[in-house]
């Protein structure tokens, strides 16, 4: 999971500064506040490890199944700076040992940060620095120097890691991507698989980020299923009735006796006050077509989903995917009380509280609730939600530069600091 994000030079951002990430982190702001944009650097990271294409630094386009589409970096970058920079930190799910370094940790706490060039000129991106950092004293470096090569550079605690005997040092290669070390860079050192282990470890990382964007499919009449297991949601929330259909009967809490997925979402509807009942149905024994069926009260007739109001399917996807990603991963979420009644907007808090605690998800949410924000802050001073296990940012916009504030929340649920208007 996260623990730290920082982005420097990116779209409306000069610097987000450090940012630390809660299990529980919301971004609020006005519209154009740049907001989003903190939300976009992570899933910028995340396709552009998801890319089959090494030799791109960081895929800005957008492909089939992409998360984002921003154009070219140029376009990306601060004002008038040539570059920009991301800096992540998180635990790690698996520990890397440091074989020629018994004594020290194995590495199980990273930051990473990563500077990116658009060189105008020669109209081409370019990754000037990568580094590595770890909770034991160790740290790898890559940089660029102005003849267009690289050099690497990895230590434990002051110590420069073991290079092969007789071998020359050679010119070592660009990066992979912009967080990835060269073959060459590898071969530098005796033991420089480690270097590998960070790429993984990287890309691990993003793997276990779900995101389900503000724009979400309209509900269908039926849905045509052959027995797949969609590894998400979908952007728009598409796959939200397939995963239903794929694990509707597993159970997504640890404990046994713990309800299935199918009649968990049910129960959050209910409480909702949206429907008084939500199943799925295949048509018929031969048919590879399903139908999601709700009645509005317990005295209403049974009807497709499409037949009542339009709240239920745009808070389906949350819903879904807040129960179906892993346990321990991360879900980015942009406007999840999109279309929903206050009074929805308020219980949609508690479902956040109920993941993030019984479920080890990690929620990084974009949101304009007010009622969602109360709703935290009243189940902090009911003791319900641990005051040090979120964190709340307001973001502003002035002149065309995003600045963001920490809303200073005490353990009776009040903001100290409150933002203007």
């Amino acid at each position: 999971m996260l623990n730290k994000i920082r982005v420097k030079n990116f779209k409306s951002w000069s610097d987000s500064g450090e940012l630390q990430i809660a299990p529980l982190t919301a971004f609020f702001g006005s519209n154009s506040s740049g907001k989003t944009s903190l939300l976009q650097m992570l899933l910028l990271l995340k396709q552009t490890a998801e890319s089959r294409d090494n030799n791109l630094v960081l895929k800005t386009r957008w492909d089939r199944d992409d998360y984002l589409n921003l154009g070219t970096l140029p376009e990306l970058i601060h004002f008038q700076e040539s570059s920009l920079k991301f800096e992540i930190e998180w635990n790690l799910l698996t520990q890397i040992p440091l074989v020629d370094f018994p004594s020290a940790d194995a590495i199980s706490h990273l930051s990473f940060s990563t500077e990116i060039v658009a060189d105008k000129q020669q109209k081409r991106n370019y990754v000037q620095h990568i580094e590595y950092r770890a909770n034991n004293g160790f740290e790898a470096l890559m940089d660029r120097d102005n003849k267009d090569r690289y050099q690497v550079s990895v230590h434990v605690n002051g110590e420069e890691f073991p290079r092969p005997q007789g071998r020359p040092r050679k010119r070592i290669s660009a990066p992979i991507k912009c967080y990835g070390f060269s073959s060459e860079a590898i071969l530098y050192y005796l033991n420089g698989g480690v270097l590998n282990d960070l790429s993984y470890a990287f890309e691990q990382l993003f793997a276990n980020v779900y995101h389900l964007g503000p724009l979400r499919e309209y509900p269908q009449r039926s849905y045509s299923w052959a027995g797949e297991e969609p590894s998400d949601v979908g952007l728009r929330g598409e796959n939200a009735v397939h995963a239903l259909l794929a694990r509707g009967k597993q159970r997504p809490y640890k404990t046994s006796s713990s309800i299935t997925l199918e009649r968990r979402i049910a129960k959050w509807l209910g409480e909702m006050g949206l429907v008084a009942s939500f199943r799925t149905e295949q048509i018929s024994d031969t048919s590879p077509d399903y139908r999601v069926l709700v009645k509005r009260s317990s005295k209403s007739t049974e009807v497709p989903i499409t037949d009542i109001g339009f709240g239920i399917s745009q808070v389906l996807p949350v819903l879904v995917l807040c129960y179906y990603a892993p346990q321990g991963s991360t879900i980015v979420l942009e406007q999840p009380e999109i279309h929903l009644h206050p009074a929805v907007q308020t219980i949609l808090a508690d479902v956040f509280i109920d993941v993030v605690q019984r479920r080890d998800i990690q929620l990084i949410i974009e949101s304009h609730s007010e009622y969602l924000l109360r709703r935290l802050q009243r189940r902090i001073a009911e003791k319900m939600l641990d005051v040090n296990s979120t964190s709340f940012y307001f973001c502003e916009n002035e002149n065309g530069v995003s600045h963001i504030q920490n809303l200073d929340v005490d353990i009776f649920g009040n903001i100290r600091n409150w933002p203007k208007d």
